[in-house]
């Protein structure tokens, strides 16, 4: 009797610790992502969602995000790779939605989808099946930002049109003012100064134009935007052909040169790195006044789940938690970094100066419409406005070759 009780005792014991370290088993989710300066963010956000779903935890994991691309594809064609992934927009989505490596999301599984404008869903549509592959995370303007102290010691405004630009420029460099800290010497910075500083030259018909066919590159409006990039490069840093991203970015933080054409995600940085500076967004400058004053826009990346997980119903949750407005008001007033989520309650005053701005947009137009094939357009605006600025070509030159390579395989410029 003694051995019997002591066998059932055991059994009773044993199957109570069983049954008490299956409670405590947690899903372990693992989540990709290139965004290493954003580590702390995220790792805090996690903590949040852990704490209301207390089964699933969520390893981050960044890399370099040169190399992002190409680790994130080689694991997933290998069959392997995170349970949640931090993917890229537009074209670069493509690359990894169409073998099929990512699982399509609709409003059913995630009914915090209604919470994006459609335009930023598009971005993280596959065009081939029309079906939406990742919840968005940031929506990303092309302006001037701008060193509010340098302005008011020059007794200088933002300009609204072009020839104010100029003015401007000429103000500051008479009081031996640097006007903009920018370089070209880094190919894809050339990119963001066009759409920066041109965006309401061109203007939302252009944009029509171009997708339609009833345009292409080499229209005047195209070409003489071109032009005037040329005339005001000389008011870019010092030697600007042989700077670099980087030299441009510490010229500005410095408080060496008034201006930055670029991304608004540049304030983050600006401001961290001298948190001392007082900053100013504006759009792109107008041909003349009464004109559409625009900034360029695109949606940058989004949230997706691997097509293969074994983890979907935990994977699901995290991501709809990432969808919701709670997250993109921290994601956008931790990180000055606006979020596409609808409802969200934006604290920082120049934040919301780029929320304003971004109402009245086109499209960053070789990202959003030209980066799905090669030559991609990005790459081509690139290298030749590179060579424009460095007197390699002439803006009829460099439209010729921007139009000459999107044309072998955009049937609307094959007329």
């Amino acid at each position: 009797m003694k051995l019997t009780r002591r066998i059932l005792m055991g059994a009773a014991v044993g199957g109570y610790i069983l049954s008490a370290g299956a409670a405590m088993a947690k899903t372990e989710l693992t989540f990709w992502s290139w965004r290493q300066e954003d580590k702390a963010f995220y790792q805090d956000v996690i903590k949040k969602f852990e704490a209301k779903e207390p089964e699933i935890s969520v390893k981050f994991e960044t890399y370099a995000p040169e190399n992002y691309q190409t680790i994130l594809s080689t694991a997933l064609a290998a069959g392997r790779g995170p349970d949640v992934i931090q993917v890229r927009a537009y074209g670069n989505l493509e690359s990894i939605a169409t073998p099929g490596y990512l699982l399509a999301l609709d409003k059913q599984a995630v009914p915090e989808l209604a919470n994006f404008p459609d335009s930023a869903l598009a971005a993280e549509t596959l065009r081939a099946d029309g079906k939406v592959y990742a919840v968005p995370f940031a929506t990303q303007t092309m302006l001037v930002v701008y060193n509010k102290k340098i302005f008011k010691d020059a007794g200088v405004n933002p300009p609204q049109t072009w020839d104010e630009l100029v003015a401007l420029t000429q103000a500051l460099k008479a009081k031996n003012i640097t006007p903009f800290a920018n370089g070209t010497a880094t190919a894809w910075q050339n990119e963001t100064i066009v759409a920066a500083l041109l965006s309401s030259q061109l203007g939302k018909q252009f944009e029509d134009d171009i997708v339609s066919g009833k345009a292409n590159f080499t229209d005047p409006r195209f070409v003489n935007a071109l032009a005037k990039l040329k005339d005001i490069s000389t008011n870019f840093a010092p030697n600007f052909t042989g700077v670099d991203y980087a030299s441009s970015q510490q010229l500005f933080v410095a408080g060496r040169a008034a201006m930055f054409a670029g991304g608004s995600f540049e304030v983050a940085n600006f401001k961290g790195q001298n948190p001392s500076l007082d900053l100013g967004v504006f759009a792109s400058p107008v041909a003349k006044a009464g004109d559409e004053r625009l900034i360029a826009r695109y949606y940058d990346g989004g949230y997706a789940v691997n097509a293969k997980t074994d983890k979907k119903d935990a994977a699901l949750k995290f991501v709809r938690f990432l969808a919701t407005p709670d997250y993109g008001t921290a994601f956008t007033n931790t990180l000055k970094n606006l979020s596409p989520i609808k409802g969200i309650k934006i604290e920082d005053a120049i934040t919301q100066d780029v929320a304003k701005l971004a109402d009245n947009s086109m499209s960053y137009l070789m990202l959003v419409r030209f980066r799905y094939q090669e030559p991609s357009g990005s790459v081509l605006l690139q290298s030749n406005v590179q060579k424009l600025l460095a007197g390699q070509q002439t803006p009829e030159q460099a439209a010729a070759e921007i139009n000459k390579g999107i044309a072998t395989y955009y049937k609307p410029f094959q007329k």
